[in-house]
């Protein structure tokens, strides 16, 4: 009988150290998309880009229109001043341009700084989760071939996210 119950708690203790050492993953793609601060991040960036894209339209239109214009009175106006037109007109579409630059560079920084913030939030979850699970090495999905479903802990990740974390502040 003592030699079954050794037995039995060698196998028992053998199974809980291979599972310490077989490597989980999660989804940080997943996570970062998904949770409720990187939808509402999301959805910030994506509202000023789109407001932001709408505004240079309207002004790129504005540009057009006053191009027909100056093309219109090539003929009745000197050269001078159809020169002078021009060089404004161009002056507008490199301002143009600079102001798409610099909307495109504020929207990339801010996801950036976005992503950073929800990471160095995600950091200590997945740290306190490995510790109370016993899991010695988590990996990024992307980096996987193919994995067992079983070892994806991404919901469990990001229910504590979504618990700690509920928005980020991006202004």
């Amino acid at each position: 009988m003592k030699k079954y119950l050794i037995i039995f708690f060698l196998i028992i203790f053998n199974q809980t150290t291979i599972k310490a050492d077989i490597p989980h993953f999660v989804d940080f793609k997943f996570i970062l998309n998904q949770s409720d601060a990187g939808k509402k991040a999301q959805d910030f960036l994506k509202k000023k880009l789109d407001d932001g894209l709408n505004n240079l339209k309207k002004k790129e239109k504005k540009l057009m229109e006053e191009e027909k214009k100056i093309i219109q009175q090539k003929k009745i106006i000197s050269a001078e001043e159809y020169k002078k037109k021009v060089t404004e007109l161009r002056a507008g579409v490199s301002s143009l341009q600079k102001e798409r630059n610099k909307l495109l560079q504020s929207v990339a920084n801010q996801r950036a700084k976005a992503k950073n913030e929800l990471l160095k939030n995600l950091n200590p979850i997945i740290k306190s989760y490995m510790n109370e699970n016993k899991i010695r090495i988590v990996l990024d999905k992307k980096s996987l071939l193919l994995a067992d479903d079983t070892l994806d802990i991404t919901k469990d990740i990001m229910n504590l996210l979504n618990q700690k974390l509920k928005s980020i502040s991006l202004k």
